[in-house]
């Protein structure tokens, strides 16, 4: 029997090639998306999800309860890590760890060779304890125990030494600006996997961190927030208990202290990043939850396809169903027959599939910027079994149960009674993948336009034709020389030094107070230490006052605000007035308007400069356009000679902006592709139904030409129900792609509005393409003698 329904499966295959075809194509594209998706969500579900004790692995996350609402930090208090290893019976391991890049950069090791920069982390001692990054030489218990230690991945080694075999103890040196160090190498560990949210490649003690803030001015106290503090908990514990526990734990070292504390899973941290007034709000998971629901949509899209040809060529399978109906097959065995035609169909479609993942995947990988494989693990064959299943019978089901259902004497008279239900079916299955494509456009364009906004919109200081450096050797020993030289360089307009950046947040700080302040007030500022010249550079204009200026010998003792900061401290003429800083009057000499030093996921917050030209890390200088080769190789050699050993590594600012937005310029980019096929797949549908509806209204097409009906009149007889339907998809599709656009940007502090044509146009778009899809089959229709249509009757 199963022979029977396979050679039959094979015959009605070869039978209705065009449906065959229409369908092949449709389920092997729709299964190809959906299994890109599928590997791409995969890797997102599986970042920081590799470390053994992931169920016990615990980030402590700061609620700062502030006069206008809650912020959430991943930054915690120095001395947060050890004191909670300490005092807390619960923890079995804390670490505190921090970025080097992020607070001093990119650091310069070397081993009696060249000089590399690379990243790392300053960790605390039990970091090995609680993270499984694997040592492939050293204790994970003693690596870091002494502070002149260092623990490097296998890659630094071989760049360093060329070999990884008897490393342990020989002596690495770093510096950063004008700081050297020498450490002995402790440990090796293996390269920090893919799926890992922190990539680096060495690691420093957290007391090499705590020498190197104090060298800068920076106390270490219960005030002072810089590293992530993670905590390894004991199996028995109960998480929510002790999150509630540890609630308070800041506030209990320091009195005044506006500190909650609360537990995030770690490997929940980079999927679920988003926090507002304390509470988490998504993050990348809406990103993930996304696709799968577009894979999804693909799925539907591809399985309606095949159950609308499936059901409107119902009657040339009269004959089929009501002879084997009337020597005694069942329903049950139609059904499995019809069954195993869509399940072999999909299974078919799967293969080549899986043929186009592998040749697209490099390119795939390009656009998300991920290293996917794809690999026939037992898992993944299991992923690929279920998901041809699901399709298969998803696809089947319809047409199972509707042909099953003949009525055999009714059939083998040549009769099908056509049911309004079976009609509207048929249609609202057309309308409703319509609607999932002009949804996918609409959102589409409205991710678009909101990359384009942030893009564009002026910032409030000048990003283009600046790049920025880090200090270092001889720069950071010397950088007023240094910037004397660059401006004489043809083509820089401008130089100077500032601490960060203009990207993301900057050091933080509570601690300013000024004349009128409500002593319950509790107001978070950003802190930038600039060098001369550094306001000019970057465009930034002033709203009152003056810049620092080498005229005036008093610079050091003065401050400059922001707008949004001069607003939340409720001044009116602020210039000349004092504010105090950490227990020093500083006195105002300028009002810079409000410019965007963090995404726009963020409102600009409140922010002050003090002139500190040897806090400042990072050289900007401003290219004249048009000169940016030729000056950047003059650069490039004045660098060579007064910093030898160095070479000059810059990068340009308004990349580095755009780079903030990558997420959102890959999920757009990947959008636009999925969106298409979306389309696509739907039209190839549409295509089929109109070959089908045009050859099954033949002989009608020929009466009304007989009786005079136009060409055009034809052409508008055929495509008035698809033009129905599409519209129809069209009105239901516009408010839920307005809701989507509208919930997504609202993640966004600074937003496009959403205009009537982002949505008008989606819709003409589709319509339009619909259209295009049946017109080939109207106007072979229309234009049909008359004579060919009734010569049988």
């Amino acid at each position: 029997m199963f022979r029977h329904t396979i050679i039959l499966i094979y015959r009605n295959f070869k039978r209705f090639k065009g449906t065959f075809l229409i369908n092949f194509i449709g389920l092997s594209t729709g299964l190809a998306c959906a299994l890109l998706i599928y590997l791409w969500v995969n890797d997102e579900l599986s970042i920081d999800k590799f470390h053994e004790k992931d169920s016990q692995l615990y980030q402590v996350m700061a609620n700062h309860h502030l006069t206008d609402g809650i912020m959430t930090w991943s930054y915690t208090p120095d001395l947060l890590a050890e004191t909670m290893a300490e005092e807390l019976p619960e923890v079995e391991y804390a670490a505190a760890a921090i970025n080097t890049e992020e607070w001093f950069g990119k650091f310069a090791l070397s081993a009696s060779g060249d000089k590399i920069k690379t990243t790392g982390q300053f960790v605390g001692k039990d970091y090995f304890n609680l993270f499984s990054f694997n040592l492939v030489q050293g204790d994970k218990s003693q690596v870091l125990t002494e502070k002149n230690s260092i623990v490097i991945s296998e890659e630094l080694a071989l760049k360093l030494f060329n070999t990884t075999t008897n490393v342990i103890g020989k002596v690495v040196e770093w510096q950063l600006q004008n700081w050297k160090e020498q450490h002995v190498i402790t440990g090796i560990f293996k390269k920090i996997p893919a799926n890992s949210s922190e990539q680096f490649d060495f690691v420093l003690p957290f007391e090499v961190f705590k020498d190197l803030s104090l060298k800068m001015g920076r106390e270490l106290h219960w005030d002072n927030h810089a590293p992530n503090t993670y905590v390894l908990l004991r199996e028995e514990t109960n998480k929510q208990r002790f999150s509630e526990k540890i609630a308070d734990f800041i506030k209990r070292k320091d009195e005044s202290s506006v500190i909650t504390l609360f537990l995030q899973p770690f490997s929940q941290r980079y999927l679920y990043g988003q926090f507002e007034n304390g509470l988490p709000v998504g993050g990348r998971v809406l990103y993930v939850r996304l696709f799968s629901l577009v894979a999804l949509f693909i799925l539907v899209i591809a399985c309606i396809n095949f159950m609308n040809l499936s059901t409107a060529k119902a009657s040339t399978r009269l004959k089929e169903v009501g002879v084997k109906k009337a020597v005694g097959a069942g329903r049950n065995t139609l059904i499995f027959q019809y069954l195993g035609e869509s399940i072999l169909m999909t299974f078919t479609s799967l293969l080549v599939a899986i043929l186009w993942i592998i040749f697209l995947l490099p390119q795939f990988n390009e656009i998300t910027g991920k290293q996917l494989s794809f690999d026939l693990a037992p898992n993944v064959i299991l992923s690929l079994v279920g998901i041809g299943l699901f399709t298969g019978l998803i696809a089947g089901s319809y047409p199972a149960l509707y042909l099953s259902a003949f009525n055999p004497v009714t059939v083998l008279k040549g009769k099908l009674n056509k049911s309004s239900g079976e009609l509207w079916a048929r249609k609202g299955l057309v309308v409703f993948q319509f609607a999932l494509s002009v949804i996918l456009v609409v959102s589409v364009l409205v991710v678009y336009q909101q990359i384009e906004f942030v893009q564009s919109k002026n910032l409030g200081y000048d990003k283009d034709n600046i790049i920025y450096f880090e200090k270092e050797g001889k720069v950071a020993e010397n950088p007023r020389t240094f910037f004397s030289e660059v401006k004489n360089i043809g083509g820089i307009v401008e130089v100077s030094g500032i601490s960060a950046i203009m990207l993301g947040s900057n050091a933080t700080t509570f601690g300013v107070n000024w004349e009128g302040k409500n002593p319950d007030d509790d107001v978070n500022f950003e802190q930038v230490d600039v060098d001369y010249d550094l306001i000019e550079t970057l465009g930034i204009e002033m709203s009152e006052g003056r810049s620092f200026s080498r005229d005036f010998s008093t610079d050091s003792t003065k401050i400059i605000f922001n707008q949004a900061a001069i607003e939340v401290m409720g001044l009116t003429n602020p210039v000349g007035r004092l504010v105090n800083v950490w227990g020093t009057d500083y006195e105002i000499i300028g009002v810079v308007k409000n410019f965007h030093f963090e995404s726009f996921y963020e409102e600009v917050h409140p922010l002050f400069m003090f002139l500190r030209p040897q806090r400042t890390n990072v050289v900007m200088a401003k290219i004249e356009s048009g000169m940016e080769k030729e000056t950047i190789e003059r650069l490039e050699g004045l660098y060579k000679r007064f910093n030898p050993g160095y070479s000059l590594q810059y990068k340009f600012l308004d990349q580095a902006y755009q780079a903030q937005y990558t997420s959102e310029q890959r999920v757009a980019v990947l959008s636009k592709y999925f969106t298409a096929l979306a389309i696509l797949i739907s039209c190839l549908g549409l295509f089929g139904l109109a070959a089908f509806t045009a050859e099954r209204r033949m002989k009608e097409i020929g009466i009304r030409k007989i009786l005079g009906s136009s060409n055009l009149g034809i052409i508008s007889l055929l495509i008035e129900d698809f033009t129905k339907m599409v519209l129809l998809a069209i009105v239901i599709a516009l408010p839920i792609g307005y809701f989507l656009s509208q919930n997504w940007l609202e993640a966004f502090a600074y937003r496009i509005d959403l205009q009537w044509w982002f949505f008008l146009a989606p819709g003409l778009l589709v319509l339009l393409i619909a259209w295009l899809t049946v017109s080939m089959h109207t106007i072979r229709a229309a234009r049909v003698n008359p004579a060919n249509c009734l010569k049988n009757e």
